[in-house]
């Protein structure tokens, strides 16, 4: 039962995304000839080159990345993006023939508009097919291949995918067109990050160093029924054994563990980080209660 919610959750993530980027290119790439990197963006770019229908080079393309992905990114994988090698030119198709029923300048907009409501409809779309292991269809494809062999953020591998693509529109469009389309490559790289991490619960990691280390324990255990984690450490230059605590908080609570642990041991170095994903015990909360991880 649950892997069928958790399919059914996948595929509406999928078909909604590529709705998002299809508005995207329907109503912003194509009326506006921006090249955004996605495979809109290289129809774009090919179109005086190759003098098709960008409509029906976006169908094709879509097809033989899809064919792509199936060889370089398994079968799992081809069979969540084969909703998207479906949905995404209907949508794409039908989204097109509504924008034509309006006139030509209703969807032009000034180049650096466009840019920015471009990135942030494709990333936050292909956010959403990213969170379920799948793919629009699109550019995405060699995107996931790099990250998949090169190991690098879903984000970053986006954007080398979308400089290189708009890179192409030098040649037919000019420079200024593609400085255009690598804002939009960035923005869509930001906004994916967000997507993907959307819903997670982020906190800061603090690692604390003191000779009360004892009473901060205690203090993070019994008054903020936090979990702490005692760690063995030796200082590089006095060669002094000494506990280093590690716990987990939301960022409402560091301020105030902050002022307390000033108040118990000013001197005490603190180390805090950025967390942006936490799971188990220590966050998880049922009934009002929090559930500590004491071990």
């Amino acid at each position: 039962m649950m892997k069928k919610k958790n399919w059914i959750k996948d595929l509406i993530f999928v078909l909604i995304g590529n709705f998002i980027i299809a508005c995207e290119v329907a109503f912003i790439v194509l009326p506006n000839d921006l090249l955004d990197g996605g495979i809109a963006g290289l129809s774009v770019a090919l179109q005086p080159l190759i003098p098709i229908d960008p409509v029906w080079m976006i169908n094709c393309l879509t097809i033989g990345l899809f064919l792509l992905g199936l060889i370089f990114l398994g079968k799992a994988f081809a069979l969540k993006t084969v909703v998207s090698a479906v949905a995404y030119p209907v949508f794409v198709t039908l989204l097109s023939s509504v924008a034509s029923q309006f006139p030509e300048s209703t969807f032009i907009l000034p180049d650096y508009l466009a840019a920015i409501y471009a990135g942030v409809l494709a990333g936050f779309g292909l956010g959403l097919a990213f969170r379920a292991n799948a793919s629009t269809g699109g550019m995405d494809i060699p995107a996931l291949i790099l990250r998949k062999y090169a190991k690098i953020p879903s984000g970053q591998a986006v954007m080398i995918i979308d400089v290189l693509t708009v890179s192409l529109g030098v040649f037919t469009y000019g420079l200024q067109k593609a400085l255009v389309g690598i804002i939009t490559a960035f923005i869509s790289g930001q906004v994916i990050n967000k997507t993907v991490l959307l819903g997670s619960q982020s906190a800061k990691n603090v690692m604390i160093i003191s000779s009360k280390w004892e009473d901060i324990q205690a203090y993070l255990m019994d008054t903020m029924s936090r979990g702490v984690t005692v760690l063995s450490g030796k200082g590089g230059y006095t060669s002094q054994e000494r506990p280093v605590l590690m716990c987990v908080l939301s960022r409402k609570e560091y301020p105030v563990v902050e002022q307390e642990i000033n108040r118990i041991d000013p001197a005490a170095f603190m180390i805090v980080s950025d967390v942006n994903e936490i799971h188990g015990s220590g966050f998880t909360f049922e009934d009002g209660t929090i559930n500590r991880n004491v071990w």
